[in-house]
């Protein structure tokens, strides 16, 4: 699908889902499939994407910037100078790659890029992984996340952004972050876990093929089912966790790999502020209830949570609750997530819930 896309006004696509769910495998998929530095047929030649009319046409032939955005935020430096190393970093391997082309000293990464595409007649294709891991690092440090969406504009948004890229794909936990009502980034389609729209069915493992995982590894399906499956994704009324699936396959036993995540830790404290009742739904939903929700006011910032809705709409995007868009309801999906959210209440001492709960025991 993402073929589809490529030299169109829709060649800007965010693509984001929550820990666990493969975000990094499908970049750096797309990676191998997009790289003009390799021949990567064989890895897609039993794939589903190799019988599709547009996969001769695009197969390793583009130029390939990826960006692991986690490798820059653990660089020991301030959020302020995140945005400058990534330039400076993409800026030197370019021109290392591209020696004909020589930059001037006040070329910004943008200018380098453009100049590149015209000399060699090329289009990119850029692949950012976990686009939006400074939003974590850097809560609420306002000049350093507009440093960094200053960028992305310059870039994506600039008036040679279609000449220098033929396709650019994101992929993070949170959507494009929004000002008042606007996306910072608004050329960009973007696909999420409240909207996955067509790419629905790739969010997770399908019901059939867990089965046939099972079959194939001796798994008893029901307890998979009963531990990883109940997320509703889009159209897709049943879609599993599939890095927790590859995980008790391996492992040959059923039980939570959530909590290697540390995702919670990020929402904790604006669960603890009960918003409008949010409590008593948390307690309903560990019953096996559900509640309503609109996600539409969030603006996809951990800095900017203000509402009910706006922490149930972060756990939905993190994966600890699923969302019935037809409904506009979420609830806890399965085992896994409902004992990652036993003991996060737990951690951080939240007695009326765990009273509540040692009682429904």
């Amino acid at each position: 699908m993402i073929n589809n896309t490529l030299g169109s006004e829709w060649r800007f696509s965010c693509v984001t889902r929550a820990r666990r769910f493969g975000k990094s495998m499908a970049a750096k998929m797309l990676c191998a499939y997009y790289d003009h530095s390799c021949d990567s047929r064989e890895l897609f030649a039993d794939l589903e994407i190799a019988s599709d009319p547009s996969f001769e046409e695009h197969l390793n032939k583009y130029p390939v910037i990826f960006l692991d955005m986690t490798s820059f935020v653990a660089r020991s430096v301030s959020p302020k100078e995140l945005t400058s190393l990534i330039q400076q970093r993409v800026r030197e391997e370019i021109l290392a790659t591209y020696p004909e082309v020589k930059a001037a000293p006040d070329d910004d990464l943008m200018d380098v890029l453009t100049k590149v595409s015209q000399h060699y007649d090329t289009q990119f294709i850029m692949i950012i992984d976990e686009w939006d891991a400074i939003w974590r690092e850097a809560l609420g440090d306002e000049e350093a996340l507009d440093r960094y969406v200053n960028l992305l504009r310059r870039m994506f948004k600039e008036v040679n952004a279609n000449r220098v890229f033929a396709g650019v794909y994101m992929t993070g936990i949170l959507p494009i972050k929004k000002y008042r009502t606007e996306l910072a980034l608004n050329n960009f389609l973007e696909y999420s876990m409240v909207m996955p729209r067509q790419l629905a069915k790739y969010y997770g493992f399908t019901k059939d093929e867990v089965k046939a995982l099972a079959t194939k590894h001796g798994m008893n399906f029901d307890e998979l089912e009963k531990w990883y499956d109940g997320y509703q994704i889009g159209n897709q009324p049943s879609m599993f966790n599939s890095n927790s699936v590859m995980e008790a396959l391996i492992s040959e036993w059923c039980e939570s790999y959530w909590g290697r995540t540390g995702a919670y830790d990020a929402v904790a404290d604006y669960i603890n502020m009960n918003y409008e009742g949010l409590k008593d739904n948390i307690i309903y939903m560990l019953a096996g209830g559900r509640c309503g929700v609109n996600p539409k006011g969030f603006r996809n910032d951990l800095a900017e949570i203000t509402s009910r809705d706006d922490v149930l709409t972060v756990l939905i995007h993190l994966g600890y609750l699923s969302y019935d868009r037809v409904a506009q309801e979420c609830y806890i999906p399965n085992r896994e997530v409902a004992g990652e959210m036993e003991q996060a209440i737990a951690s951080n001492r939240w007695k009326p819930v765990v009273d509540a709960f040692e009682m429904s025991k």
